[in-house]
Formats: C-alpha cells, structure tokens, sequence
C-alpha cells in the first residue's frame, strides 16, 4: 500500500487545485498524527486528513483505500460524502439568496412550500437553520418496507402528512435532517434553478471547488469517488448507500480536502458571503443539549472559539473543526463506518493550539 504525505512550503490556496499535477517533494511522516490514525492505513477503508494554519496546508495526508475492491488508495481529491458537514453549504446557499434580496430568514416555510400542514405555518427559514422548528423526524415516517431511495421532495411529502409537532417552533432544539432538505427546495424555489446546479454555479465553481458536487444518482458522476464501507464480522463490506443517501440538502454533498480548503478560506473573507452573513452563520443562536454543542449557528456548531460540524452517514464518518481566532482548520474525511473521527481531530488541533500558548 502506497502512502503520501506532504508538509508543504507557504503555498497560497489558489494552487491546491494543481498540487496533483506538481506534487510538493514528500517528507518524513509526523509521529504523532500516525498514532491516531494507525488504525486507517493499510489495506482498508481509509481517511484524508487536513491540517490549515494560517491558510497554509501544513499537514496533507491520505490514509488507507477510497475503494477497498480495486485497492485504490485515498489521494488528497478522494471525493467523501461530507453527509451533515453538508449543512454549512445549505445554509450557505440561503444566505446567498438573503444577500440578493430574493427572499429573508425570516420567511414564513410556507411562503416557499404551501402545500405543508398548518402546524407549519408559524415555522420560518431561520428556524430550520438553527433546528427550531420541532419538525418531526422524516426517517421515523419512512416505511421500512420501501427499499427505494428518498428525494429532499420525498421529505417534504412526508411531512405534508405530519400535522404535529415536537414543540412550538421557535420554542426548542431538536436536530432535524427534515428541515434541511426543506431548505434545500426552498434554495430551488428562490433561485428558480435546481439546488445542485444553485450550489455548483453561486459557490463550488466561484471558489474553484470544480470537483465538489451534490450528488445525484443517474445525473452525474463522482470523480475519484471514496466508496463507504462497514465492518461486519471482522469483514468490510461496502455499505455506499442508504434509503436516505439520495436527500440533497442534508447531507448529499461530495467533497475533498483539497476543495474544502477553498471552502475554509472563503470563509475568512468576502470572497463568497459578505461579513454580516458570515456573522450570522457563526453566531449562537439556537442552545442545544448536545455534547461538545452549547450552541448551534447556521449549518454550524458552536463551542467556544471553536466552530465545527460532524457528518455521519452509512460508511462515512467525517468532521471539520475550525477555530478561526487561531486561523487553525482540521478536516478528517473517512470511508467507515465507525470510529467518530471528532476526537481525533481536535487531538490533532491541540498539537497547535497548545504549542501557540
């Protein structure tokens, strides 16, 4: 098994998208960052690392195989699901829309989406970006008979159905996908485009991420695909897919390190969103219950300095940690199942942090 690693000179960002075609010479491994991901190299499902500090690419690695059948090996434009760490460019895309004055957060849902229930009439675009709308969970509404895959307008159907909900919006926290592919449809409806070709055109091709794509199956393909696998029984079986792998808004994005570090640089500037948006999205405005989550923002996480988001999904587990003060970004995209790839990143973030004090 073949392994890279690159601790690379000053290099601005604008020049990952050629690093695969003049790769920076390779350098002893860091002792340390091996340790913890020992148990991704070899012949298995596997994980790209990325370590920015102060917008340079200061540790860049692949480990272990994007497809376990042909061995493959994980390269730094192995495409992953992001699964949830797409929800930072959902919201993404209706702050767009807020800047262009096509509609406002504060929007009623149905404004966009009439045909739901009247217990959502009182629900607005801000709610579901900060998980406050108490919309019932669409998986717990899926039949497990149906083995077909659902749409983000699936969802919606779902929830046309669901006059109820877990407490009045506004008046809570509960994490919910639904109201993500919701904002999704909305993004098609505002624009009048389509919420992947929205995405493509106002965010990846603008910040040069020309092989990060929302997936659809049957439209477009994924290059240099990371498959995801499980381990069952000592055995890792590939498990790419789920009946909810194909819900956009949610989690359908594909990415890389490499891309995704364009994504974070954009989000130090005006390159993308103006600095009041950016504010917004940061900011706690929702309290949550969870681990590690006093706060949610839009798309985001909130714990102190830090500004994170995990992704999980059937056979991938990702996660990016920001701490934008320390200008200081470490993204872990994996290919498995299990383990949650969080603590490990901000074990990796400590090394710099805790070296700055």
């Amino acid at each position: 098994m073949t392994r890279w690693m690159y601790r690379l000179a000053p290099l601005c960002l604008s020049a990952l998208s050629s690093l695969a075609m003049a790769a920076p010479p390779v350098t002893p491994p860091d002792p340390g960052i091996d340790a913890l991901l020992q148990r991704y190299d070899g012949q298995v499902p596997g994980a790209a690392v990325l370590l920015l500090k102060d917008g340079q690419p200061v540790f860049r690695r692949g480990y272990g195989l994007a497809v376990v059948e042909d061995g493959t090996p994980v390269s730094p434009t192995s495409n992953f699901r992001l699964a949830s760490v797409s929800k930072q460019f959902t919201a993404a895309a209706i702050l767009l829309l807020a800047e262009d004055g096509t509609l406002t957060l504060d929007d009623p849902v149905k404004k966009w989406l009439p045909s739901l229930p009247a217990v959502a009439d009182t629900i607005t675009l801000r709610h579901l970006l900060i998980h406050a709308s108490g919309l019932i969970d669409y998986e717990d509404l899926m039949d497990p008979a149906d083995t077909r895959q659902v749409h983000d307008i699936d969802v919606l159907h779902l929830l046309e159905k669901e006059n109820r909900t877990y407490f009045a919006p506004g008046n809570g926290y509960r994490y919910s996908n639904g109201g993500y592919a919701l904002l999704a449809l909305v993004v098609g409806k505002a624009s009048g485009s389509d919420f992947a070709s929205f995405l493509r055109q106002r965010i990846f091709l603008p910040l040069g991420m020309t092989h990060t794509l929302a997936h659809q199956d049957g439209v477009d393909d994924v290059p240099n695909r990371a498959y995801g696998y499980s381990e069952i029984d000592g055995r890792w079986e590939r498990t790419d897919q789920s009946t909810t792998s194909a819900v956009l808004g949610d989690g359908g994005i594909y990415s890389s390190i490499d891309d995704l570090a364009k994504w974070d640089a954009a989000l130090y500037d005006e390159r993308l969103l103006r600095r009041s948006s950016l504010q917004q999205a940061f900011s706690p405005a929702n309290r949550t219950d969870e681990p590690d989550v006093p706060y949610y923002g839009f798309g985001w996480r909130i714990n102190g300095q830090a500004l994170w988001h995990s992704g999980e999904s059937i056979g991938f587990r990702n996660v990016i940690v920001r701490y934008p003060a320390q200008k200081l970004t470490v993204i872990m995209l994996t290919n498995r199942n299990a383990p949650e790839p969080y603590a490990m990143a901000i074990d990796i973030a400590r090394r710099w942090l805790d070296a700055a004090q």
